[in-house]
């Protein structure tokens, strides 16, 4: 397996976690030349190639999102060169290999419940909204045109999960109680990471070998049910 990892301290923790089963990789995943390099390292190390996981994004807050009448030119481009340029530039570089292996291969892409479901009180990033709803229209328009190649490309979409972009969401009481209420399932909490391993795996397998073109939702029940920010107003009957 190849890894890629945007900073320094981070790539060494990876390699140091993966061990020698992995080849963990420095880079920027918004630069054309990166995923090439990678895939490039992947064949010359372990010597194939079978599949992409593109999982690289992140929250455009720092640069100006938020909601469209507040959006800055800059936190429209930024966010979304880092969270679906990216994702254009690494399912090309998987998709140009696959073609020239003649092997077929899996592409699974991650987006998020904010492309289907918004959330207009704690969540309101339009720009990252419209970034992950481009990756599942673009998934499903490369899925269609390369399925006879036995290319599969699928998407998860996840709900709030425990990353280092959701560090400001877990530190806000009011979101954690509404995120309590809005992804109930196993008690109402946060994601986890792991919550979306064994869907990966499945995707990325054999398992899925006639699946393409499909959005799994990850969410705790967040795309079915209402929210509230406490659990008692939820349970209030609406006023007439």
């Amino acid at each position: 397996m190849v890894a890629l990892g945007l900073s320094g301290p981070t790539v060494a923790a990876a390699q140091d976690a993966l061990g020698s089963s992995a080849l963990v990789l420095g880079g920027n995943a918004t630069q054309p030349d990166t995923v090439p390099k990678a895939i490039a390292a992947a064949v010359r190390t372990f010597g194939r190639f079978d599949a992409l996981y593109h999982v690289a994004g992140g929250s455009g807050r720092a640069w100006g999102d938020g909601s469209l009448h507040d959006v800055t030119d800059e936190a429209w481009r930024a966010t979304l060169d880092l969270n679906l340029t990216s994702v254009f530039l690494s399912n090309r570089a998987a998709v140009r290999q696959f073609l020239s292996q003649k092997t077929g291969g899996a592409i699974l892409n991650v987006g998020s419940v904010l492309a289907s479901s918004p959330s207009s009180r704690h969540f309101s990033t339009h720009a990252y909204a419209t970034a992950k709803a481009g990756i599942e229209g673009l998934s499903r328009a490369v899925a269609a045109r390369y399925a006879s190649d036995g290319i599969r490309i699928n998407v998860i979409a996840a709900g709030l999960v425990e990353t280092p972009m959701s560090q400001r969401a877990a530190a806000d009481e009011r979101i954690m109680r509404f995120i309590h209420t809005k992804q109930p399932l196993d008690g109402g909490r946060i994601g986890h990471p792991d919550d979306l391993d064994g869907a990966a795996v499945y995707f990325l397998s054999d398992a899925s070998r006639f699946v393409t073109g499909q959005v799994l939702t990850i969410d705790g029940g967040w795309s079915v049910t209402d929210g509230a920010d406490s659990p008692a107003a939820e349970s209030r009957p609406a006023s007439p």
